[in-house]
């Protein structure tokens, strides 16, 4: 399986003059080793590629850490005949924050400077090759572009290397590489760069609890000295005057419950048998063998836990999820296409990546569960929400099970005090390249 990588592609042809080259180095750096016969066509590496000495003062900033690194090669830069070719970076050992501090910023220090590094930070576009963690990762590191007024922000496109790809699969990438064609990297770059731009909501999270609490998050949640949670809302139960918070960003769905639970598992079982998963076939195989095994067929309605919601209603359920992409579980869509009478019946709107609000949905028990996976009926609909709060209390419940994006953790829960969970919107748009 390819190592997940970043490509920066820029479509500027300044000071390429009439160059031709390979992408065989570029297919390599993504782990495509067998594609070392490949030549991509001379007017489309024009478009695709970056001028030898803008690619070695990158990787020299990146390496180095160090905006100021790169200098010497735009002071003897120049030649017509200088090789083009993408800068392939493997994220086991760039980060995607120091491709954007380093490497961007490099591009930005000489844009005023030098035409062609202008040009290619305006135009340049990353595509991912890994699943819907390493996007998100990429995604989330852009978006400090965001923050400091950086712009353009680059926009990205999927080569679907992961288990489920539902990023890729919402944005016209497929859910699988064609490894077997040899022209499946041409067709990938040529979409990278002609593809019209589409934009993607983020949504910010926040878990606040009680402190002295031990936590093992995902790495999409990191620790955060302020908790940004909206506190002229009423509260249930009681919060502790010392907590702990986190904070992250999901950009497909955010979840708790069984789904959550059988993840935790399945990524524990990995983690310890990591030559059981060689694959996203075998994955596939080994979840669906553990959520049988966790009993998730078997339990019965009466056990479920209940959600409670400000409009009065209680629904029982054994997961709730807050959608956010028309993908979910490799491709399925619990929400469903519903029929405008239906939106109107229930007060919703035709759901959107980029429409500011989230579906929320149940999964009753195992077999609801699989029947919608399947797609012979849809989730059991509970609201769009601009804005999500849940309150979790333990009572009998020393955890519950939460994830985001397929990343899950097991959340201890206090008989005394609660644990709160407050989902909002991204003020940004994460950018998208559409792959269709």
């Amino acid at each position: 399986m390819a190592k997940p990588s970043l490509e920066g592609d820029s479509s500027t042809a300044s000071r390429t003059g009439s160059r031709s080259t390979t992408a065989e180095s570029s297919l390599k750096g993504c782990g495509f080793s067998s594609f070392t016969g490949f030549r991509a066509e001379k007017e489309d590496v024009l478009r695709l590629a970056m001028p030898l000495y803008l690619r070695l003062a990158m990787l020299d900033c990146i390496k180095k850490k160090d905006v100021d690194a790169g200098d010497q090669h735009f002071q003897t830069s120049g030649s017509e005949d200088d090789p083009c070719e993408n800068p392939v970076f493997d994220l086991h050992n760039v980060k995607p924050d120091e491709f954007v501090r380093y490497g961007l910023g490099c591009l930005e220090k000489w844009a005023e400077k030098d035409n062609c590094a202008k040009e290619t930070r305006k135009n340049i576009r990353v595509v991912v090759a890994g699943g819907d963690g390493t996007v998100g990762w990429v995604l989330g590191c852009l978006g400090v572009l965001h923050e400091k007024d950086q712009f353009p922000v680059p926009p990205v496109a999927i080569i679907p290397l992961g288990t489920g790809n539902d990023l890729a699969r919402s944005f016209g990438w497929g859910g699988s590489f064609p490894f077997s064609r040899r022209s499946a990297i041409k067709r990938a770059l040529q979409r990278a760069t002609n593809g019209r731009i589409c934009h993607l909501d983020s949504w910010h999270v926040v878990v606040q609890m009680p402190g002295g609490e031990v936590v093992d998050p995902p790495h999409s949640l990191k620790t955060t000295e302020v908790c940004d949670v909206d506190q002229n809302l009423k509260i249930e139960g009681r919060v502790p005057d010392k907590v702990n918070c986190y904070e992250g960003v999901f950009y497909n769905y955010f979840s708790i419950g069984m789904d959550a639970q059988v993840a935790y598992g399945f990524h524990h079982l990995r983690n310890e048998k990591p030559y059981l998963a060689q694959g996203p076939i075998s994955n596939k195989i080994i979840y669906s063998g553990y959520s049988c095994s966790q009993g998730w067929f078997l339990t019965p309605c009466m056990s479920d836990p209940s959600l409670r919601l400000d409009i009065m209603i209680v629904v029982y359920v054994r997961a709730i999820v807050a959608l956010n992409l028309h993908s979910y579980g490799s491709g399925r869509n619990p929400w469903g296409n519903l029929k405008p009478d239906y939106l109107q019946k229930r007060g919703f709107v035709e759901a959107h990546v980029d429409d500011g609000i989230l579906e929320i949905f149940g999964l009753k028990q195992g077999w609801h569960a699989s029947f919608v996976m399947v797609e012979l009926i849809s989730a059991k609909h509970i609201a769009q929400a601009s804005s999500i709060r849940l309150e979790l209390s333990g009572g009998d419940w020393r955890d519950a099970f939460l994830q985001m994006d397929g990343e899950p953790w097991k959340q201890p829960m206090s008989k005394e005090y609660s644990t709160i969970v407050e989902i909002k919107r991204v003020p940004f748009p994460s950018v998208m390249v559409n792959g269709e």
